[in-house]
């Protein structure tokens, strides 16, 4: 009995010890929040114009977000930003711990930790004068707020600027993001419906890659893969070869024991090889030699390069894709329709020639022509129409074309070709060369059109037989699509005169006619030799006009 009062006489007492302890916490707390209630009061919370504008000329990596500065403070009249009633906001940890995986953005951390945050932190914590307090605070807060426009301009636009470097390759519609409204949200200061506030990349292809990314460093620390070495110049299907043991550890990540079997080239690895080969582009036989071969052999640390370079143009995209937009990847050799974040439409599609690249920019889709005439652009008609007519008089009338002079009222007058001196026309040449429509016409039957200085259009093509190429760069900088008949379908669905049967009797119908889209839609040719598809398979293409040698040497210098 006496046991028992004993036991509970000791858990009252430790009961009453543990809310005594409580309560002094709690008590503690207060007096702490009151210090620094005070202190505010003493030391209001914010900085001015002077020191916002000193502290971030004064330090080089600081001085070019001096605007982005200056509008952020002025906005909200100078007040702190990652303080709240005297103490630091969880998001002040958060943006460090983010910079300190800049690694996994493809981002250099050495560039973002230059500044010592958690000697900051610590010593603001251990200050103990308020005057000491209130300038530590006024210091951290400016230096978290250039940090993040330093590490966000970085992240959300790029380190590398495509339009003021001239060899790099990228014309398509600015990125636009308020860095400085970015930082609000993050502050829970205003709403976005991007995931600023996460410090979260903007597109799904981003993101993608940066997973790829990870997998791909993970395959460089655990030594790579091997090279492939033939004995002969191929292997195929069935063949029994050394060389068999490391293509497996080449293609399923595993090293293969030295044994008959595994020397045996089957099935089950042809499968995996012929997946790896639709995924880097090329042809899917099998068969492992020549450009297939050469492939294999890239070093990982290319194709980590490779990966964080696109990271880095998905930076240059806008922050948001329109509801209905055509997209065209060069290095791919295809077009996508998209409407709502959902693919409608994909087909193949032949570039530009290394000579002739496509251009790399955005701009609205606006008319259709069917039945079309090629008028020739003056570079073709410089180099190649002029000569030949020059060389052969009958040039022109062979190949069924005319030469026009414009009269006005979208009309023309066709003219002799003897009227003119075929060795001096250049590209100011102010009459026309065109083709007329039908067969001859490398136009095909309907041609599609976003007004634009380079003179690039999409069209159909009399030579359907180049789809089949795995390698599809053959024009002269337009864009010839596979299935012509059924894009038109889908840009004039909304049109109900343009149903399928007049849509063919136009593409057919013997004269040229125009038909405006009832709604503009962007289109943008972009050009990524990287990227993941939904089912997150890894894609690699051949940097088929040196756009990415060019970006590495300004991202990597």
């Amino acid at each position: 009995m006496k046991s028992n009062k004993s036991v509970f006489s000791f858990f009252l007492f430790f009961m009453m010890t543990v809310l005594l302890l409580s309560a002094c916490a709690k008590s503690g707390e207060k007096q702490k929040k009151k210090v620094a209630l005070a202190a505010a009061k003493e030391y209001p919370q914010q900085t001015d114009s002077v020191y916002v504008v000193k502290f971030t000329t004064g330090d080089p990596d600081f001085k070019e977000h001096l605007g982005l500065m200056k509008l952020f403070y002025r906005e909200r009249q100078y007040r702190f930003a990652w303080f709240k009633d005297g103490a630091l906001v969880p998001q002040a940890y958060k943006f460090v711990e983010v910079m300190g995986k800049a690694h996994e953005e493809g981002l250099d951390p050495k560039k973002y930790a230059k500044r010592d945050f958690k000697t900051m932190f610590q010593t603001l914590e251990q200050a103990k004068n308020d005057s000491t307090r209130h300038k530590l605070q006024e210091e951290l807060d400016v230096t978290l707020t250039a940090s993040y426009f330093d590490y966000a301009t970085d992240f959300y636009k790029g380190t590398v600027n495509p339009r003021s470097l001239e060899n790099i390759e990228w014309e398509v519609k600015r990125n636009k993001i308020k860095l400085h409204k970015a930082l609000q949200t993050i502050l829970k200061e205003r709403e976005s419906r991007y995931p600023y506030y996460e410090f979260e990349a903007l597109h799904p292809g981003y993101i993608r890659l940066r997973e790829a990314l990870k997998q791909y460093r993970l395959a460089k620390q655990q030594g790579g893969w091997p090279k492939i070495q033939l004995a002969s110049k191929m292997i195929k299907p069935g063949d029994s070869a050394q060389a068999v043991l490391s293509l497996r550890h080449r293609i399923l990540g595993k090293p293969a024991d030295n044994t008959p079997q595994n020397r045996i080239y089957d099935k089950p690895l042809a499968d995996a090889v012929k997946n790896f080969q639709i995924r880097h582009g090329l042809k899917p036989d099998g068969v492992v030699g020549g450009e297939t071969l050469k492939v294999m052999n890239i070093p990982v640390e290319e194709r980590i390069d490779q990966i964080i370079i696109n990271m880095e143009r998905w930076r240059w995209v806008p922050k948001r894709f329109e509801d209905k937009y055509v997209l065209i990847n060069i290095p791919e050799y295809m077009l996508h329709v998209y409407e709502k974040g959902k693919e409608m439409l994909n087909m193949k599609v032949v570039v530009g020639k290394e000579m002739h690249a496509t251009p790399v920019f955005s701009d609205k889709l606006e008319y259709i022509v069917f039945y079309p005439y090629w008028n020739i652009t003056p570079q073709i008609l410089e180099e190649e129409i002029a000569p030949a007519q020059a060389r052969n008089p009958n040039y022109l009338a062979s190949h069924d074309m005319e030469l026009v002079k414009d009269i006005g009222n979208n009309q023309v007058e066709v003219l002799s070709p003897s009227s003119v001196d075929w060795n001096t026309v250049d590209r100011n040449f102010k009459m026309r060369v065109r083709q007329r429509p039908g067969k001859q016409n490398p136009l095909g039957f309907v041609k599609f059109i976003f007004p634009n200085e380079h003179n690039v259009y999409l069209h159909d093509t009399p030579s359907d037989h180049l789809f089949n190429q795995t390698e599809r760069g053959f024009s002269h900088g337009c864009i010839r699509i596979e299935k012509p008949f059924e894009f038109a379908q889908y840009l004039l669905k909304d049109q109900k005169q343009w149903t399928p049967s007049a849509i063919n009797a136009a593409m057919h119908g013997g004269a040229e006619k125009y038909v405006n889209l009832s709604a503009k839609v962007p289109v943008y040719i972009v050009y990524f030799t990287a990227w993941v598809d939904d089912n997150g398979a890894v894609h690699f293409r051949d940097d088929i006009y040196k756009h990415d040698r060019d970006l590495e040497m300004a991202y990597f210098r």
